[in-house]
């Protein structure tokens, strides 16, 4: 997506948010960030699901919990990454964290992610990119993973319209969410980057390769 913003312009306060449906505001905080684009300074946008097998993945520093450092067990969870032309730090942009927003990468993966902090296998994250455009152009969700046996709502859902795919799919979320180690990629080479702007899924990678991944970007 070659778009461009002015970042300093935008605070969270200009950014829908509905608690436990992160993967709708992180759809409509890209087409926001696609769409007050300025000329004269360009960006590229990514979208990152991050789940694993057993659909518990720690994070830390999110307003939803009530634990020390925020930590939250979530089954899973959506972020934006962008990527300025020239030589600006990757920037996270993650409306459920109480860290600065936007967060440089790093600083994010420190204080998030905190891969410094050894988890039990069952814990170990798994990260899916998606390129903005493609996921803009092909995710779906009618919400139904938010409903109860009985069909009611867990929590209450945004006031906006489901968001149904351009073909027409209204719901497939749990492919972005489907994750295993055995569909890693089991090195970082440059050409997933080519893979990750094509593919409707992107490419799933686990956590020691994040920030590797993204500096081939750089």
């Amino acid at each position: 997506m070659a778009t461009s913003m002015d970042t300093d312009a935008l605070d969270i306060s200009q950014f829908s948010h509905t608690p436990y449906y992160c993967e709708e505001n992180v759809y409509h905080l890209c087409k926001k960030l696609w769409t007050r684009g300025t000329e004269g300074q360009g960006s590229d946008l990514f979208v990152v699901f991050i789940s694993n097998e057993k659909k518990q993945i720690p994070l830390w520093n999110q307003k939803a919990s009530q634990r020390a450092e925020g930590l939250t067990l979530w089954d899973y969870h959506v972020i934006c990454v962008e990527k300025k032309e020239g030589d600006s730090p990757l920037l996270v942009w993650d409306l459920d964290s109480t860290l600065q927003f936007p967060c440089p990468l790093a600083s994010y993966v420190s204080e998030a992610i905190k891969p410094s902090i050894q988890l039990f296998s069952e814990f170990q994250r798994f990260f899916r990119i998606v390129h903005a455009p493609i996921f803009l152009r092909s995710f779906a969700s009618d919400r139904r993973h938010m409903k109860d046996s009985e069909g009611n709502w867990m929590y209450e859902p945004p006031e906006h319209d489901p968001i149904v795919a351009e073909d027409g799919t209204v719901h497939n979320l749990n492919e972005y969410m489907t994750m295993s180690a055995a569909d890693t990629v089991k090195a970082i080479e440059p050409q997933l980057v080519n893979a990750v702007r094509s593919q409707k899924l992107g490419v799933l990678i686990g956590e020691t390769q994040l920030e590797e991944f993204f500096s081939l970007l750089s």
